[in-house]
């Protein structure tokens, strides 16, 4: 059985617009790079084939796992997500005792703790999990040990 990859609707598209880019585009202008260097001769000696196969490479194995993650998507429904208790797809309002936090609790491949999305598999998203609005959390972090209360889920 294959893996669950949970992604939100907005995630699910911009993977969707990536495959399509790569199919589309990149793979014709990786492949008419590799034609044009071939073109130059000798292979052992030509840098531009090198990196065009590598970025072929690249292209490829992007392809493979964009395709895999489509398949196995499973669309967090924001609109049907009960955030009584702390859900993926719910929003966390976390007090610490240096600053206020707000989090999106997403899937792994849409994790991006900069932009405010962390994995429902992070040692911080395992934590919150099932937990509620009051609710004090103790999580091991690189930093330490940080305590975390949930003022607001949305």
């Amino acid at each position: 059985m294959e893996e669950k990859m949970y992604l939100t609707k907005e995630g699910y598209e911009k993977l969707k617009v990536e495959l399509e880019n790569l199919l589309d585009n990149e793979r014709k202008a990786v492949a008419a790079r590799i034609k044009a260097a071939k073109e130059h001769g000798d292979l052992s000696e030509n840098s531009e084939y090198s990196d065009a196969k590598e970025q072929q490479s690249f292209v490829e194995g992007r392809i493979i796992e964009l395709e895999h993650i489509i398949k196995n998507a499973e669309i967090i429904d924001d609109n049907h997500v009960d955030c009584k208790s702390v859900n993926l797809g719910c929003t966390v309002h976390l007090e610490t005792s240096a600053k206020d936090l707000k989090y999106k609790i997403v899937g792994s491949v849409e994790a991006d703790p900069e932009k405010g999305l962390i994995s429902n598999e992070s040692p911080i998203g395992k934590a919150l999990l099932g937990r509620t609005k009051g609710d004090t959390i103790e999580v091991s972090v690189p930093a330490g040990v940080t305590k975390y209360k949930i003022k607001k889920i949305d």
